[in-house]
């Protein structure tokens, strides 16, 4: 039974020292609910289904939330998040003595933007983000290019996820200085 209790002592010991020196977990939000509408992103690339892979897994980012929704309804929404996907290059980057190309480096350039649909607001603008990732060419995997493709876009899509919650805080933090100073 002791060792119940000391197990018990030592989480909540650890859990209060946790919440008084300020530390949060970055992808939970506890504020307001918030709805967000965002349309499929554009795509200006020639690799066919890469905005749809977007939408995807920024989509499944969302869902880690229970106070930040996803909505195809712009007027019921409080925000817009919206972007495109505007190049994706693979040049090669390792030859063997044959010149061959062993290993390519994707590059993916987007722009995004997350606003304000009550105020009309910019909150979050990113018009240039350059994501890459490697992927060799001299395995018998067909499908290398696509799963470094799906990396890239995981990656990006937490980053957004991470950053729209850290937006939406503060503009909430602004909101209540803002009501405080009207009383």
């Amino acid at each position: 039974m002791t060792g119940k209790i000391r197990s018990l002592l030592i989480f909540l010991c650890i859990f209060l020292f946790l919440g008084g020196c300020g530390y949060y977990f970055p992808n939970v939000y506890t504020g307001p609910e918030m709805l967000v509408y965002m349309p499929n992103w554009k795509n200006r690339t020639d690799k066919l289904g890469i905005d749809n892979s977007m939408y995807q897994s920024l989509s499944a980012w969302f869902q880690k939330s229970e106070k930040i929704n996803l909505t195809k309804d712009q007027n019921a929404a409080d925000l817009v998040l919206a972007g495109e996907i505007i190049s994706i290059d693979l040049p090669g980057i390792g030859w063997d003595t044959d010149a061959q190309t062993t290993d390519i480096k994707i590059e993916l350039r987007l722009r995004y933007v997350l606003k304000n649909l009550k105020t009309g607001k910019i909150i979050w603008e990113v018009p240039n983000d350059i994501w890459t990732e490697n992927y060799n060419t001299l395995t018998d995997r067909a499908d290398t290019e696509d799963e470094a493709v799906d990396e890239i876009l995981d990656e990006v899509s937490e980053k957004i996820y991470l950053g729209t919650l850290t937006k939406i805080r503060k503009m909430n933090r602004e909101l209540l200085l803002d009501e405080a100073k009207d009383k």
